[in-house]
């Protein structure tokens, strides 16, 4: 029997290519090898996004970016964390098992802590409790569905470590139910640079945005900072955030010949923005049209989801009445 993966995909903001290219693709291959479970973690999202709409809608918005991308439903089980009410009962009982101190150390929750003390604040001002709890929910997430690996980038390799101490402390102190889960760590995962070329990125608002209208995309393609060289000026290939993004869509002898023409002048960036915007479009036109599509029948994706989530709980239901089972809850 196949392996479990387990991916969760937080919706904070639109995707844009450098999720696609560097997140996504690489997440969806995993189903060639594992049988995959793919989340939206809505839940997650609350402790930052406390807009109603905005969050409905941007649940809606990665539900179709990765069904657009790829991702097929009837080959995967794809659900909405909201939907599993397993996952937060389980939830509760790890906390009951998770030192305090454990979670000091967690990462995000020390950034915050300092950035307060570095500013003469309460060192707990502006965290709440779903940030302080955040691996104990990230942990229930994993440990409910005995998956076996879980892809996560470096950034979040602390809280699936956090995740195998509280399945040990579990196990340990009844039997072995749990599964202790392996880090998946996509080393090789593409970094992919924005228009100001720092990593692509919402934070830095640098970000190609995917599956928007085409004069959409051409207005941020054309955005992309370059130096002030003129055309006939040679110019730096291997130092041009314009070129960087360039040969991730072209063929390897349009980037051979538009490499030659870096050296010996000629090429005028608009140009090759121009190229550049016109590749993009067509690499990402007919996952737009289906992400269009979805988007305009939400009620497909609602449907989606919540046969994934059936599937989901067919996992979820055994296994937490034998954890209910073992701590006494339920005989």
């Amino acid at each position: 029997m196949a392996k479990i993966a387990l991916t969760g995909i937080k919706p904070t903001g639109n995707p844009h290519i450098g999720n696609l290219l560097g997140a996504i693709k690489p997440a969806l291959k995993i189903a060639e090898k594992y049988h995959a479970l793919y989340f939206i973690a809505d839940y997650h999202a609350l402790t930052s996004v406390k807009d109603k709409q905005a969050l409905h809608q941007q649940i809606y918005g990665v539900a179709a970016t990765w069904i657009a991308a790829g991702l097929d439903p009837e080959k995967v089980v794809f659900y909405r964390q909201s939907d599993i009410p397993e996952v937060f009962e389980l939830s509760w009982i790890l906390s009951c098992f998770t030192p305090k101190g454990l979670l000091n150390r967690a990462h995000s929750y020390k950034a915050a802590v300092d950035n307060n003390l570095q500013n003469q604040n309460d060192p707990d001002m502006g965290v709440n409790m779903g940030h302080y709890n955040y691996p104990i929910l990230m942990a229930a997430d994993i440990l409910m569905f005995n998956s076996n690996v879980v892809p996560v980038g470096q950034d979040q390799r602390q809280h699936l470590e956090m995740t195998r101490d509280i399945a040990h402390w579990f196990n340990q102190n009844y039997k072995k139910i749990l599964v202790i889960p392996e880090a998946l760590i996509q080393d090789n995962v593409k970094t992919i640079p924005g228009i100001d070329g720092r990593k692509m990125s919402k934070s830095y608002h640098n970000e190609i945005p995917l599956y928007v209208p085409s004069k959409q995309l051409k207005k941020k393609v054309m955005q992309i900072v370059t130096d002030s060289k003129e055309v006939h000026e040679p110019k730096d290939p291997e130092n041009c955030n314009l070129f960087s993004i360039y040969k991730l869509f072209a063929e390897e002898k349009e980037i051979q010949t538009t490499h030659q023409q870096y050296l010996d002048g000629g090429l005028g960036y608009g140009q090759l923005k121009q190229a550049l915007f016109e590749l993009i479009d067509t690499f990402v036109n007919e996952g737009r049209e289906r992400y269009d599509y979805y988007m305009n029948h939400t009620e497909l994706l609602d449907q989606i989801l919540l046969e994934g989530a059936s599937k989901a709980r067919k996992i979820a239901t055994p296994l937490l009445k034998t954890i209910r089972q073992t701590i006494g809850i339920e005989k």
